[in-house]
């Protein structure tokens, strides 16, 4: 198991950095937007590259950004009932829901877009807009986004099972959105304090 978890730290250490990395996309997105806009009220020259490349700005940074979520375990779920289930149960429902909903999915993605984004690369494929952008590279997002899932998916279950296991504290433990406030405020509150 000792292997297994140095596997996940290091996946961990990967999906850390491209998730942090990432962010900094968003604002390079409302960057463009805000000279798009400027350019096209001040000058009337608009550009449908500029506009596709906001979207590919957006989808980067949300493809790429799904394992990082994964891995903070921000993803949705239905707080109401989970949280009200032993932490043992809800550790099997984590486990479960990674192997057969999860893995299958990111892994199903990734076998679908490898020959997708590929032929879009070959053929040179250029958006259906005037002036649009070569659209492989969005391919290309969408494809290592579901990469980057898949692999923080394997780590997942390994941390999933040593912490079943007994053998590390849960990196992640549930917090109900009653008590993450309830820190919040206590926290802010402590700042704000005389």
């Amino acid at each position: 198991m000792a292997g297994l978890l140095a596997l996940s730290r290091a996946i961990d250490r990967v999906t850390e950095f491209v998730g942090k990395s990432v962010s900094w996309l968003i604002l390079v997105s409302i960057l463009v937007s805000a000279v798009n806009a400027v350019v096209r009220k001040a000058f009337n020259v608009s550009s449908n590259a500029w506009l596709e490349l906001q979207w590919y700005l957006f989808g980067a940074a949300f493809m790429l950004a799904a394992a990082y979520t994964l891995k903070q375990n921000e993803h949705i779920r239905i707080d109401v009932i989970y949280g009200m289930l032993p932490s043992r149960v809800r550790h099997w429902i984590d486990l479960l829901g990674h192997l057969l909903f999860l893995m299958p999915f990111a892994l199903l993605m990734v076998w679908f877009f490898v020959p997708y984004t590929l032929f879009s690369f070959r053929s040179g494929e250029v958006s259906n807009n005037a002036g649009g952008l070569v659209v492989w590279p969005a391919k290309a997002i969408l494809l290592t986004g579901f990469t980057l899932l898949a692999i923080q998916g394997i780590s997942e279950i390994i941390k999933k099972i040593a912490v079943m296991r007994g053998d590390i504290e849960d990196p992640n433990p549930f917090v109900s959105a009653h008590q993450a406030a309830e820190e919040e405020g206590k926290a802010l509150a402590g700042e704000l304090g005389p």
